[in-house]
C-alpha cells in the first residue's frame, strides 16, 4: 500500500483507539515517574488519584501494584513495536480477507502474553528488592547484577531462539499466511502466537530496565524505539549483533569498573 494511503488508512477509528492508548499508557508512566515533589504539587490541586498512581515501589505498593505498573510499561512500550504486523492485518481488512474486529483480537492476543510477562516481572523486581540488590524503583545496585543482565541480554542477540523469533516478526504476511484460519477466533490463536514470538526476541531486552532503573522513562523510550528497529526488516539486520556486541562490553565495564 502506498504511504498516502496507509497514512489515510490509519485515521480509520480503529487506528485512533490505538493510538490513543498507547499515548494514555505512555502519559500513565510519565505520571508514575513524577518526583515526590511534582505529586504533592498535584494533590494541593485536588487531584489526589495522582498520589496513588505514583505508588509503584514495592514497599509501598505490593505485587499488585508493581504488576499493574509493569502491565502498564510493557503495554505502552510493546504495542508500537506491533505496528507492522497490525499494518498487514490492516492490509487484509482492506482485502476483505479479515475484520476490524479481529484487528482488535490480535491486539487483544499479543497483549495477554505481555501481561503474563508483567506478572513474572513484577515478582523478580520484589524479589531482587528484598534480596537488597535492586532499589524501590528497580535499579540496580550492584555492578555484579547490571554487568550479568547486560552480558546475558548480548549474548541472547546472537541465539538461534532470537533469531527464529525475529525472522517471523520481520514477515507477519508470511506468518499470517501459514497460520490463517477462517474464524473470530483465530485472530486471538494469531495474536498469542505473535506475542510469543515478540517475547522470545525482547524479553531479555526488557529485563536491562534493572539496570537503568524499571521507570527510567529515558529507558523505556530507548528501548522502545530498538525494539520497534530490530523488527524492521531492512534495518533490524544490520542492528541485532551489533546491540549484542555493544551490551556485552557493557557488561564486562560495569564489573570491570567494581574490580578496579
Amino acid at each position: 500500500m502506498p504511504l498516502s494511503s496507509r497514512i489515510r488508512a490509519m485515521a480509520a477509528p480503529h487506528w485512533l483507539t490505538l493510538f490513543g492508548l498507547i499515548l494514555a499508557g505512555w502519559v500513565a508512566l510519565y505520571a508514575m515517574a513524577l518526583p515526590p515533589g511534582m505529586v504533592a504539587a498535584a494533590n494541593l490541586y485536588g487531584v489526589e488519584f495522582w498520589q496513588s498512581l505514583c505508588v509503584v515501589t514495592p514497599d509501598l505498593a505490593g505485587y499488585w501494584g508493581v504488576a499493574a505498573m509493569w502491565a502498564v510499561m510493557v503495554a505502552a512500550m510493546m504495542a508500537p513495536t506491533f505496528l507492522p504486523a497490525l499494518a498487514t492485518y490492516d492490509d487484509l481488512i482492506h482485502s476483505g480477507a479479515a475484520t476490524r474486529a479481529g484487528f482488535g483480537l490480535l491486539l487483544v492476543g499479543y497483549l495477554m502474553i505481555w501481561l503474563g510477562f508483567s506478572a513474572v516481572a513484577a515478582g523478580l523486581q520484589i524479589t531482587l528488592y528484598r534480596a537488597g540488590l535492586v532499589s524501590p524503583v528497580g535499579q540496580s545496585l550492584t555492578p555484579w547484577l547490571s554487568g550479568a543482565l547486560l552480558i546475558g541480554a548480548g549474548a541472547y542477540q546472537f541465539s538461534a531462539i532470537k533469531e527464529a523469533c525475529l525472522t517471523q516478526c520481520r514477515e507477519p504476511l508470511t506468518f499470517f499466511m501459514q497460520h490463517w484460519r477462517p474464524g473470530l477466533r483465530n485472530p486471538i490463536e494469531l495474536g498469542l502466537r505473535l506475542g510469543a514470538l515478540c517475547l522470545g526476541c525482547c524479553w531479555a531486552l526488557m529485563l536491562l530496565g534493572f539496570v537503568g532503573g524499571v521507570m527510567n522513562l529515558a529507558f523505556m523510550g530507548l528501548a522502545t524505539l530498538i525494539m520497534i528497529f530490530e523488527k524492521l526488516p531492512d534495518l533490524g539486520r544490520h542492528l541485532t549483533k551489533p546491540l549484542g556486541w555493544g551490551l556485552i562490553a557493557a557488561g564486562i565495564a560495569a564489573i570491570a569498573n567494581a574490580l578496579i
